[in-house]
């Protein structure tokens, strides 16, 4: 070893011992604006200084997640939850699903107010359309008549897609009149979060720097909802790149409120299906973007198991954690919507095959349920009605254990998120562009991201490997239940099942006392949607929570 090497490694040693006899408060005080500035010269980037002042708090605060990261002991044997995939994507094989079976509809005719059909179930509009009550181009230009009506208050229409839906809807109609009827699904209006590709629009991804981007194909959810004969009358706002409820345009409202934003980032999804809009419509989930704003907007939601609908053409904000729904007005409509959407496709390696048997007449008692019972005991707004849940579950049979999640700090995983998505945007920010993003704070995406570089690699995969850790324990939950419930928002339960691919199902549960909207979340095992969806529509079929709507002028 040279001389200069000596030297070097001697004054490292004494750096780490003054290191070592600073408390860990100081350390955090010890990065600063000037920190910054050298750190610049290992990644080979620079950043404006108002940039730098703005990541100072996110990189203090994330020295202690790794603090919590490294107290937790990880034993050799656990590899990170990331699987390495040698080969690419398989062609999708012969299609041998049957659909599932359904529940009688509830309408069986048409309404005297043929504006009411606006706020019918996919079930019993797809029966009129069957029976040729209705037309698809009758459903069509009720709903693209309420698009332009109400958007103006509620700002959850990115695009309009008149031609488009004009003309499915017009063959749909030759086609159910020649006895060529596609499924539940066929003549169906719905809206797609403007995330999803649909060739000869735009695709904005609601951020300004891609406003006027078109992608010259249709994502596979696009594809497989227009081979079941739907109809797609919107591509619907999102809160810019998947966070919030603000877009290019403004923010979306909610119906219930139109003080209040929509919530994110499946904020156009929600908002439309709330107020009347779309029959249904696609969003999207990678913490919370599903599950959110159908709570805020009281509506029903699912977030299927990560892998179990195909990615392929939608942004990708973070590869392991990204998932594709439907949100509904009706749990068995989410069934409807899942069966169509489900499956590989040989384009996403992450979308799987796997059966989806969903029976609307389970036998409750023979189903081994569980709640969450420590987050029941949290004081929040909507507890009442949570409380009010389970007594509804019970009633009709459902046996619910209490259970504990399992005890990992799971809030110090959620960096995983913001690694991946600056990696999504990583030319974005190169490029500066990201200074077009209508939010620019500290809780916002330009920051996340330009912060997120300098996480380091080793803790971006200890965390996953504490995230395999979090995925057996939730193997041993299943083991010994079938099911659970949890209040939506509280507690750490969606960021862990988000973490997990769990599928979860989200219903209104009544009101609270401000007269928001409130809602409950059913848990289900990795691809037993089925399961869950079932659970979830005997307690929305025996409450009637879903069916109140508001009231827009």
């Amino acid at each position: 070893m040279s001389r200069r090497s000596r030297f070097f490694w001697a004054s490292m040693g004494l750096v780490c011992f003054a290191l070592g006899a600073l408390t860990q408060s100081r350390i955090e005080d010890l990065i600063t604006r000037q920190t910054l500035d050298e750190a610049e010269k290992v990644i080979g980037w620079q950043f404006t200084s108002s940039e730098k002042e703005l990541m100072l708090d996110d990189l203090r605060d994330r020295l202690s997640t790794y603090r919590r990261l490294r107290a937790r002991p990880l034993p050799y044997s656990v590899p990170p939850a990331l699987v390495f995939l040698p080969e690419t994507p398989k062609p999708a094989g012969p299609d041998a699903k049957e659909p599932p079976r359904l529940s009688p509809p509830v309408h069986t005719g048409v309404p005297d107010r043929l504006e009411d059909l606006a706020f019918y179930s996919v079930r019993d509009l797809g029966e009129l359309i069957r029976t040729r009550q209705i037309t698809s181009t009758q459903l069509t230009k009720l709903y693209l008549g309420r698009l332009k009506k109400y958007d103006p208050q509620l700002h959850c229409v990115i695009t309009l897609t008149e031609d488009l839906a004009l003309e499915q809807a017009r063959r749909a109609d030759e086609e159910i009149a020649a006895g060529r009827f596609r499924g539940a699904l066929h003549g169906i209006p719905y809206g797609a979060k403007d995330l999803l590709a649909v060739k000869g629009y735009k695709t904005t991804w609601g951020a300004a720097p891609y406003k006027d981007q078109e992608l010259d194909e249709d994502a596979t959810v696009i594809q497989r909802l227009e081979q079941a004969g739907a109809v797609l009358v919107a591509k619907l706002t999102l809160g810019e790149l998947a966070w919030d409820d603000i877009w290019f345009g403004g923010q979306t409202c909610n119906p219930w409120n139109l003080e209040q934003g929509s919530s994110g980032s499946s904020a156009g999804s929600a908002s439309a299906v709330s107020a009347g809009l779309v029959a249904f419509a696609i969003g999207s989930e990678t913490w919370g973007s599903i599950v959110s704003p159908c709570t805020r907007c009281g509506v029903t939601g699912l977030r299927p198991t990560f892998g179990r609908v195909s990615r392929a053409g939608a942004m990708a904000l973070s590869w392991s954690m990204d998932k594709l729904g439907p949100i509904t007005r009706a749990v068995e409509d989410c069934a409807i919507v899942l069966d169509a959407i489900r499956g590989a496709d040989g384009l996403d390696p992450a979308a799987v095959d796997r059966p989806f048997r969903y029976d609307p007449d389970p036998d409750l008692s023979r189903l081994r349920g569980g709640y969450v019972a420590g987050n029941f005991k949290l004081e929040y707004e909507n507890q009442p009605n949570d409380l009010e849940t389970l007594d509804a579950l019970r009633a009709l049979g459902c046996r619910l254990d209490p259970i504990e999640l399992p005890d990992t700090d799971v809030d110090s995983l959620g960096f995983i998120l913001s690694a991946e998505a600056a990696a999504a945007f990583d030319e974005l920010t190169r490029s500066s562009r990201d200074d077009l993003l209508t939010r620019q704070t500290a809780n916002a995406w330009p920051n996340t991201f330009r912060s997120a570089r300098f996480i380091p690699a080793v803790e971006y995969l200890q965390a996953n490997r504490l995230r395999y850790e979090l995925l057996q324990k939730m193997k041993k939950l299943f083991d010994e239940i079938d099911f659970y419930v949890a209040p939506t928002l509280e507690g750490t339960n969606c960021l862990l099942t988000n973490l997990t691919g769990h599928p979860c199902v989200v219903v209104p549960n009544g009101f609270t006392g401000s007269g928001a909207p409130g809602s409950i979340s059913f848990i289900g095992d990795l691809h037993d949607e089925a399961t869950v969806l079932a659970v979830a529509k005997a307690y929305q079929d025996a409450t009637g929570h879903h069916l109140p709507h508001p009231d827009l002028k």
